[in-house]
């Protein structure tokens, strides 16, 4: 089985080309997926033909669960498919089916070379609606709390102050006014991602806003754990961001493995755009 191992900000992924949707991808993935007897990867992504699109894209993080969605998967997936296009420089927009839908990617050239991909990431969505939230009860009574878009909850005496907001897959974004280096993630990130108030499991952001420009974070991924950087995460950031007034409709979002640039208009879809590199080719027997 051929495979191609890609990364984008230090988000890392194996990739496979198929017509089989029905193998058992998730085994696969936990298995390609292991740093120590795999390959070592965030997540697997499936390649499989579309009649919808030039592609479809299935994402299966480290742990074997799906997910709908990966922004720094769906770059990398792109710049596969490119490569394989004999004049590539003639390619300007890509369409890749996904479990959130349909999604655009831009390709920018210089000097016959592919100098930017940036991918459209859907519409934010913040809400009663945006992601699974079991309700708060306060002094005996159901409260719909995602009538706004914060949510606070207690870990370990320490209250978080979460912003809700779903890219397709669920994000919970807290904002810090110390270093996000200071943070302890692997302490907070699990117990946040299998909270009783997130049914479904969310992934977890710190953010600390530098200035109207430039956003720093840690990300921890649902299924996966402290990831290097996180494409629908730096999305919610981002969005979140902006909609308390902290940053303008672009923002750079430094992740440890990288910088990811985010637009938004405020109203309509967001756009990604980072790097996306092959590290190796090789064969899983």
């Amino acid at each position: 089985m051929r495979f191609v191992k890609m990364q984008g900000a230090g988000n890392d992924f194996v990739l496979l080309e198929t017509e089989n949707d029905q193998y058992k991808w998730a085994q696969l993935a936990m298995a390609m997926c292991d740093r120590h007897y795999g390959i070592g990867a965030d997540g697997l992504l499936v390649l499989l033909p579309s009649d919808k699109a030039d592609f479809r894209m299935r994402i299966f993080n480290a742990d074997g669960s799906e997910s709908n969605t990966c922004g720094n998967g769906l770059r990398c997936s792109v710049k596969h498919y490119i490569d394989g296009v004999p004049d590539d420089t003639k390619v300007e927009e890509i369409m890749v089916e996904t479990g959130a839908g349909i999604r655009r990617a831009r390709i920018r050239h210089t000097n016959g070379r592919i100098a930017q991909i940036q991918t459209g990431m859907g519409r934010p969505e913040i809400g009663q609606d945006s992601i699974p939230v079991t309700p708060e009860n306060k002094a005996g009574n159901t409260v719909d709390i995602m009538t706004t878009m914060g949510r606070s909850i207690n870990i370990a005496g320490a209250e978080l102050n979460l912003f809700l907001v779903s890219m397709g897959n669920p994000h919970a974004v807290h904002f810090l006014k110390d270093p996000v280096d200071d943070f302890p993630l692997s302490k907070f990130g699990p117990q946040v991602e299998h909270h009783e108030a997130f049914p479904s499991g969310v992934n977890f952001e710190i953010a600390n806003v530098r200035d109207k420009g430039l956003i720093e974070a840690r990300v921890w991924e649902r299924g996966v754990g402290e990831t290097l950087a996180c494409g629908s995460g730096a999305c919610a950031i981002s969005v979140t961001a902006q909609l308390l007034g902290y940053v303008g409709k672009q923002v750079d979002v430094k992740l440890p493995g990288g910088v990811l640039n985010v637009e938004w208009d405020g109203t309509g879809e967001v756009f990604l755009s980072g790097p996306a590199e092959t590290v190796f080719i090789g064969d899983w027997s």
